[in-house]
């Protein structure tokens, strides 16, 4: 031991430093008592959010999906209704189920045969084979045949011609070669945009029906299933041509089961303004793909066109082959069910009593979702990410036993009906969305919470810290000697997380129509047996995900997020990354205008008063959150509810009441859908479809109206920044 060198400065060091804090203490609490008592909200380091963590269950998630997947359950049907009150029964916490009257689609008829003149007559089965040595292969025949819900009934008798992916840019190519496809059926590939964009570009092409099929080079690149992962030569992607969300005959506004009295849209006046095709179409099989292109003659398509090695050469047509395609479909109203489960928010009180109470933030709403309904079995698409949502809840529920509590109100959704459109999600923000609007903090997605390896997140800007932050928390499902965020990284100088425009899931009523912020994620980006009867427990548990250690990791990240978004005192939404966005977006734009006679400026100067507010607030959360020797003090629960408003609201300021033009049902002026993609994400989506417009007719009145949008998406931002700011002008 030391000699003790100072023997005064030791008699007397701890007592000064005792009267020094006692000092300290009485000026703190002179100034404002409400300090002096130590905030006991848990935070992003409670202790609760690693336990979380560490109960997880491969077991849970792998029996929920067998459960759920047990027999085919497309919406409304009675195998749906019992995979309602599986879910139901299965949540933990008090729940309840909301149904709601919607127009679905089923098919009656379907028939396709081809006349060539090489060759005798052909009809199809139009019907998918299953293997037998699949342990579901006995089921299969319980699935909706193969069909496009909503496609438009007819009969059409016409030579084919092949376009490509169906894309805008693929009839302008064919027009380019001189080929009409005016009164043609069209034969377009899947894989690029949505199906619905597919029919409806065929249609303002001219042409008098569509069939859509999955070629070999996108579907079937190995082994098919059941030895391989890939689309056996029978398999069709069912799905629907719907271009719009939710109810086609309630736009807007909602209809609950039971209710007698409710306005609906006549199915001609959905038709006529483009939300359903005006033309027949059909999915059908790569085999069936081959058939066909063996009968177009013609022009040698491009070489990009064309397909895998072996397939016979694709041409561009028309004809001289001729498919007769009939299609006779039934539009009526079914009941849907959306399920929910509450964890009530509130914090302990600082009393004597441990009693719970509920506080002022208790009424904000952190909302996770996922959707049941599937075409078929749905082991991928949509109960991969019901299964992660169960095993979720469990462990929320574990947390609760030991004395969790959230902050703010947890709901877990489970919505019906996705696959027509969206429905059931969109259907209850529409009847709920004034609550919505003042108290939703964030809506957190999982569609299909596995296709395979590697994580994939989509988000509103604020949010990325946050899912980087929770990235690092958890182990990677595929290599656990590092975390998701190491993996994230390793092929990219930044995470790769991308932008949240698209509406392929139950994220777009939040986002586009009443300004939520949200996220989707998922493993994996696509999978081969998507939307067909393959797509069942079996395939899962030998290619998706055998351990079901993907499932885990998925309902991992997706609690943590949503733990540390219930639970923080100060919500952790960073709008300075919002801001580079804004500017990244405007990049785009100013490359698509090049030569154009239209100013940015209006934007750019938005987007700097937009940085400067997020600035500011960033450096007020952090004076809130300041410490006395390292010790967090009880925040001014004023300042607190206002700081976290404008968090919140902030996202609120992007949508616009009168919709983007064409599109009103979509409010967001930052992120959209492309006009020409429901799946494409597009930043400013109201200047982009204004480009497009301007490009094609390049016209005064036109670039005038690109002018327009971007003096509306400045507008926009400029009304965050007032939000952010917290104070009038």
């Amino acid at each position: 031991m030391k000699p003790n060198r100072n023997p005064t400065v030791s008699a007397f060091s701890t007592p000064l430093l005792l009267l020094l804090c006692l000092i300290t203490l009485y000026l703190i609490t002179t100034i404002n008592p409400s300090l002096l008592t130590i905030s006991t909200t848990t935070s992003s380091s409670s202790p609760y959010h690693s336990l979380f963590l560490s109960l997880s269950s491969n077991t849970s998630a792998s029996s929920h999906l067998r459960r759920l997947t047990s027999l085919p359950h497309i919406a409304s049907s009675h195998a749906d209704s019992l995979a309602a009150s599986y879910v139901l029964s299965s949540f933990p916490f008090p729940s309840h189920s909301t149904s709601y009257s919607v127009l679905l689609s089923f098919p009656l008829l379907r028939s396709l045969s081809l006349l060539s003149p090489s060759s005798s007559p052909l009809r199809f089965s139009l019907t998918e084979i299953p293997a037998p040595s699949d342990p579901y292969s006995s089921l299969a025949s319980l699935a909706v045949p193969t069909f496009h819900a909503y496609a438009h009934s007819g009969a059409v008798t016409a030579p084919l011609t092949y376009a490509y992916y169906g894309r805008v840019e693929d009839f302008d190519k064919l027009r380019s070669l001189g080929i009409n496809v005016t009164g043609t059926v069209v034969l377009a590939r899947y894989g690029k945009i949505f199906r619905g964009d597919i029919v409806k570009n065929s249609q303002d092409a001219g042409a008098a029906a569509v069939l859509v099929y999955s070629d070999y080079q996108d579907y079937a690149q190995g082994d098919v299933f059941p030895d391989g992962q890939w689309l056996p030569q029978t398999g069709v992607q069912r799905g629907s041509t719907l271009r719009m969300q939710g109810d086609p005959s309630t736009p807007g506004w909602s209809c609950r089961a039971g209710e007698e009295e409710c306005e609906r849209v006549d199915k001609d006046e959905i038709v006529r303004q483009g939300f359903m095709p005006a033309v027949p179409s059909l999915p059908i099989s790569g085999k069936d793909g081959v058939e066909l292109h063996k009968a177009i003659g013609g022009q040698v398509a491009p070489d990009d066109w064309q397909g895998r090695e072996g397939s016979p050469v694709y041409h561009l047509g028309p004809g001289p082959g001729v498919v007769n395609l009939t299609y006779l479909g039934n539009e009526t109203l079914r009941k849907i069910q959306n399920v929910f489960a509450v964890i009530e928010g509130g914090t302990r009180s600082v009393s004597s009593s441990s009693d719970w109470i509920r506080v002022q933030c208790s009424y904000l709403y952190v909302l996770l979702g996922n959707h049941r309904d599937a075409w078929t079995f749905g082991a991928v698409d949509p109960n991969s990410g019901t299964a992660s949502l169960l095993e979720l809840a469990e462990r929320l529920f574990k947390l609760q036993k030991k004395g969790w509590r959230p902050r703010r109100t947890i709901i877990l959704c489970n919505w019906d009906a996705e696959e027509y459109g969206l429905i059931g999600s969109t259907e209850w923000v529409e009847e709920n969305r004034g609550v919505l609007t003042s108290r939703a903090v964030t809506y957190l997605n999982v569609d299909s919470a596995v296709h395979g390896p590697r994580y994939r997140a989509s988000a509103t800007p604020q949010l990325d810290a946050l899912l980087i932050q929770a990235s690092k928390m958890v182990k990677d499902p595929d290599n656990p000697s590092q975390t998701i965020y190491d993996s994230w990284i390793s092929s990219s100088d930044s995470v790769p997380v991308g932008r949240l425009g698209g509406g392929g899931s139950d994220h777009a009523p939040f986002l586009q129509h009443i300004g939520v912020p949200s996220v989707d994620m998922a493993f994996g980006t696509g999978y081969p047996v998507y939307h067909s009867i393959f797509d069942d427990y079996s395939w899962m548990q030998k290619f998706g995900d055998p351990m079901f250690q993907r499932h885990v990791a998925a309902a991992s990240i997706w609690g943590l997020v949503a733990l540390r978004l219930a639970d923080d005192e100060i919500l952790p939404f960073d709008y300075v990354s919002y801001a580079s966005e804004l500017k990244r977006g405007v990049k785009t734009i100013e490359e698509a205008t090049a030569g154009s006679p239209v100013i940015l400026s209006p934007l750019y100067k938005s987007i700097e008063e937009f940085n400067a507010a997020a600035t500011k607030i960033n450096d007020e959360k952090k004076d809130l959150e300041k410490k006395f020797w390292g010790i967090p003090l009880r925040k001014d629960q004023s300042k607190l509810r206002e700081l976290n408003d404008r968090l919140i609201m902030a996202e609120r300021a992007f949508i616009d009441g009168q919709g983007l033009s064409g599109r009103e049902w979509h409010k967001h002026l930052i992120y959209g859908t492309s006009k020409y993609d429901d799946y494409g994400s597009k930043p400013y989506p109201g200047i982009d479809d204004a480009i497009i417009e301007a490009k094609k007719l390049n016209t005064t009145d036109a670039w005038r109206s690109v002018q327009h949008e971007i003096y509306r998406a400045a507008r926009a931002v400029k009304q965050s920044s007032l939000v952010l700011n917290g104070g009038l002008s």
